[in-house]
């Protein structure tokens, strides 16, 4: 049984050689390069990767199942440029292979923003979906993405470190991202957004995460996050509202050519 680390990469130069490092155990270690334009792709050649050069072209599930076809190793473990495999999953990992217990293996993800690790709010640690089959999956969603499989879910033990953020430049960047992204999604979804979600999801937004999953367990930078949730949840709302309302627009002037 063979087990290969997908890595998908985009200017990930600061992250690439940790993540490798402690991915070392793997059989092949295979990056998915998104065209960067740093040293990611060097760097990754340089610790023995095999890199392959793919546009993502903000299609994440899609460059997820590009990389399936690109191994042809038995068992696969995706690990993001900014995760490290902690110690103690790669016998997990060989345990189950070797057992071939066939299943999607949802692995602990512990979150860590601006080096402070969190246990609580938005960035608890969560249980991604991350090891299994080669053969078994398939990626839907253009951003946060989700394996489907009929394959039965099973928790596996080890964990991965995430560094989710280390700059409030970074923060913004994915901010605008994902709100655009969702907006998109949602519009092609057929879904609108009224002035009153825009003026109670964000409120209630903050609730949840500050409140409900206890984001003030982690002291000023969980407040702060809480906050910042509120105002993504009305980001995204608000773009949406801008797709309906040109596509609305663009509809009536079509009428009138």
């Amino acid at each position: 049984m063979r087990l290969a680390v997908i890595i998908l990469t985009h200017n990930e130069e600061h992250h690439i050689e940790a993540c490798i490092q402690s991915a070392s155990f793997a059989d092949e270690i295979l990056v998915i390069d998104d065209m960067s334009t740093d040293r990611t792709a060097e760097l990754a050649q340089s610790l023995g990767a095999r890199v392959v050069t793919h546009s993502l072209a903000g299609d994440f599930a899609g460059q997820r199942n590009f990389a399936l076809m690109q191994t042809d190793a038995d068992w696969v473990l995706y690990v993001d440029a900014d995760e490290r495999v902690n110690e103690g999953t790669e016998a997990e990992l060989r345990r189950i292979m070797a057992a071939d217990v066939r299943a999607v293996y949802e692995i602990k993800r512990i979150n860590v923003v601006f080096g402070q690790r969190m246990c609580c709010g938005g960035h608890r640690p969560d249980y991604p979906r991350r090891f299994f089959p080669r053969d078994a999956v398939h990626w839907t969603g253009l951003v946060h993405e989700r394996a489907e499989s009929e394959l039965p879910v099973r928790r596996m033990g080890g964990s991965l470190l995430h560094h989710t953020y280390e700059s409030w430049e970074q923060y913004f960047q994915k901010f605008n991202q994902y709100t655009t992204l969702m907006a998109e999604r949602q519009h092609r979804e057929g879904r609108h957004a009224s002035f009153l979600k825009i003026l109670l999801d964000p409120p209630f937004a903050f609730f949840r995460y500050y409140i409900l999953q206890c984001g003030f367990l982690d002291g000023r930078i969980g407040f702060i996050l809480a906050m910042f949730h509120g105002f993504y949840t009305m980001a995204k709302y608000v773009k949406l509202h801008d797709l309906t309302m040109n596509g609305d627009r663009n509809v009536y002037e079509d009428r009138h050519i």
